[in-house]
């Protein structure tokens, strides 16, 4: 499960708002540390209670180091008596929990267990049913509103991948496929454009999927970058009218398959020199000079080359 959802973590944090995936640690931080203040204090921030053991007095700023990047957080101050988050004690494997949890708002959307088994990592009390429930919805509503919101401009480079985890549902372990988008605009700014959760990576679901991020405003793609899934090039053809590519990375880890332990690194390098050539014709003719020079040690591989050089040359 935890290489699964690191997996979607990588995939998320090609935004190059990539503070998508911190922005909402941050978030869920801030509201965990006003929870757990609120039950220190006998009152939650504003309200006027008799019961009111100590007021507030104002932030401290101090930067959180997660996997996501830098966070920074504003620790409320007490006027009387201190106050530090128990997530951030030594050794306290919080932010991983906190992370996982983010994550899976996206997946499927969090459950009030998934929070009580987070603020039990994180070692905090004194925290309610009732406030551990708003704070799911809150989370669960901050990760629709990125999901559905409109796209505006033009993206004419996208690139579309998916992984597959297993999830709860209804009581059972499934497997799924998360997919998602990621388009780059004409200044050169890279979003994740939109994800999703499906049974498989069959056509009907890619061109659905398609078909919603139209819906939401994409327009003017010119290139999508994926692998080489059939169904997946059927719905891009369909759907967006657009030249497809083989993405290089699905590429060479297939074609790497067939070059042996040792010689995967020579035939990498190899293969790499086709793409650093500066126009389509030179890099045509040096894919087929390496074919060419594998090819008597490795005809499998050269065969793959010959066969995948216009879908990855494109």
């Amino acid at each position: 499960m935890t290489n699964d959802m690191m997996n979607v973590r990588s995939l998320v944090e090609k935004s190059a708002d990539a503070d998508l995936l911190r922005e909402m640690i941050g978030f869920a931080a801030e509201r965990l540390m006003e929870l757990e203040v609120g039950s220190a204090t006998g009152a939650d921030f504003g309200e006027k209670n008799p019961m009111r053991l100590a007021q507030r007095n104002g932030y401290r700023v101090r930067d959180w180091e997660t996997r996501a990047g830098t966070v920074e957080l504003r620790i409320p101050k007490l006027r009387k008596g201190s106050y530090f988050p128990s997530f951030l004690e030594p050794r306290r494997m919080a932010e991983k929990a906190l992370t996982a949890v983010i994550q899976e708002a996206y997946i499927q959307g969090i459950s009030t267990r998934s929070v009580d088994d987070l603020i039990k990592a994180m070692g905090m009390s004194g925290i309610s049913k009732s406030q551990v429930s708003r704070l799911c919805e809150e989370i669960n509503v901050k990760v629709k509103a990125f999901l559905d919101r409109p796209i505006e401009g033009e993206w004419p480079y996208v690139w579309v991948d998916a992984t597959y985890l297993k999830v709860r549902r209804g009581g059972r372990i499934v497997s799924v496929a998360v997919i998602i988008a990621v388009g780059v605009n004409n200044d050169g700014r890279r979003e994740v454009l939109g994800m999703e959760v499906g049974t498989s990576e069959a056509e009907p679901i890619w061109t659905e999927f398609l078909r919603r991020l139209t819906r939401r405003g994409l327009r003017g793609v010119k290139l999508v970058v994926s692998d080489a899934h059939e169904g997946l090039k059927a719905a891009v053809t369909k759907v967006l009218n657009a030249t497809w590519q083989r993405c290089r990375v699905h590429f060479m880890r297939n074609v790497l398959a067939h070059a042996g332990k040792s010689g995967r690194r020579v035939v990498s390098a190899f293969i790499a020199t086709a793409f650093a050539q500066e126009t389509p014709e030179a890099a045509s003719a040096q894919w087929r000079s390496v074919a060419d020079q594998i090819r008597p040690k490795v005809p499998k591989l050269a065969t793959i080359m010959d066969d995948a050089e216009e879908d990855v040359l494109a």
